[in-house]
């Protein structure tokens, strides 16, 4: 009685292109990369991309050095990026996540890896999100050092992929910012936002599709999509010069938890931030997607930056050079609130 199961393997030649994967493709990938990656360099970095593992030298300019990392991603932010086919800022996203995450310790962004994840590698799409990867890192001041590029038939759909960046930066000891001497009397400050960042998305997406909103609608001089797409701000450049110039007590990157709940990571347990509401102007997009979403004011405050991307916390003889020297920078700035004393359960934010 014969099987009808053969133990005899199929004869069929197969490479790993017949399994999905295009190592050519990858090739040119990093071909693609290298005059991006390069324009990054900084003069610690002492290999080209391409190698197993980059080198990086510390600078003898730091006496007590501490590395700070933070890695991130971009969220449901690619799911818009997939419908509108729009790649080329999304890794500008990836990196400001990740070099203003480690920022709000004093840390100076030193170098940046990513990591992009495929079913099926699209060389011409993921030059475009690397670029935009080098282009953050080009405001960050930090070097492409590396990444990985994985393409894993069956793990994605047709057409999408995954993003992830991690950072190192450096600052000397004595002068990482904690938020340990803020006290009651000081001023906090809020740099502008560039739109929703890369925080929300879930919620804006969810209002698209159930408003049925066409994204190619002009919305104050540009598209709609344009507008909800723009890259979230690098604010290395305009702070780090301001932590030179002038004692910065604490530092809250405006992420996911908005105002409510990033401000009160910086802040010791006796102590609140009071936020003045009309100290800013929300910008158009937000109360746009309030309207659209019937979001409640609290929920707006907890999920959206809702304009500010940026907390400072200084001193009240500080406030006005403060003001002044991020101006100067040409970042907009306003004073938005003072810390006070804490009593029993109040929130640690309000805004009033």
């Amino acid at each position: 009685m014969t099987s009808s199961n053969s133990n005899h393997p199929d004869t069929t030649q197969l490479s790993y292109r017949d399994a999905g994967v295009d190592i050519d493709a990858g090739d040119r990938l990093v071909e693609n990369i290298k005059p991006f990656a390069k324009r990054t360099l900084r003069p610690e970095v002492l290999t080209e991309i391409g190698g197993f593992g980059a080198l990086f030298e510390i600078s003898k300019k730091y006496q007590n050095p501490v590395l700070v990392s933070g890695t991130d991603g971009v969220g449901t932010k690619l799911k818009l990026a997939f419908q509108l086919n729009q790649h080329d800022s999304i890794g500008i996203d990836l990196v400001a996540m990740s070099v203003n995450d480690i920022l709000v310790q004093g840390a100076e962004p030193l170098f940046f890896l990513d990591y992009f994840a495929c079913g099926k590698l699209n060389v011409e799409t993921a030059t475009a999100v690397i670029s935009g990867v080098a282009k953050g890192c080009e405001l960050a001041g930090c070097a492409l050092i590396g990444g990985e590029t994985a393409e894993m038939p069956g793990m994605y759909p047709h057409d999408e992929y995954d993003l992830a960046g991690f950072a190192v930066g450096i600052v000397e000891k004595n002068r990482i910012i904690s938020g340990a001497t803020i006290q009651a009397g000081d001023i906090v400050l809020g740099l502008a936002s560039s739109g929703a960042h890369s925080n929300g998305y879930s919620l804006i997406r969810k209002i698209i599709e159930n408003n049925r909103i066409d994204l190619s609608t002009d919305f104050h001089g540009q598209t709609l999509a344009d507008t909800i797409m723009m890259p979230t701000r690098v604010y290395v450049k305009p702070v780090l010069e301001l932590i030179k110039q002038l004692p910065v007590k604490g530092l809250a990157h405006i992420t996911g938890g908005g105002l409510i709940e990033n401000v009160p990571r910086i802040l010791p347990d006796q102590l609140m931030a009071v936020l003045q509401k009309d100290a800013w102007e929300m910008p158009p997009l937000f109360h746009w997607l309030q309207r659209q979403g019937n979001v409640a004011d609290h929920e707006m405050a907890r999920v959206f930056n809702c304009g500010i991307g940026m907390v400072i916390v200084v001193a009240p003889d500080h406030a006005e050079n403060a003001l002044r020297n991020l101006r100067a920078s040409g970042e907009t700035v306003w004073q938005i609130g003072k810390i006070k004393s804490r009593i029993n359960n109040q929130a640690a934010t309000i805004l009033v």
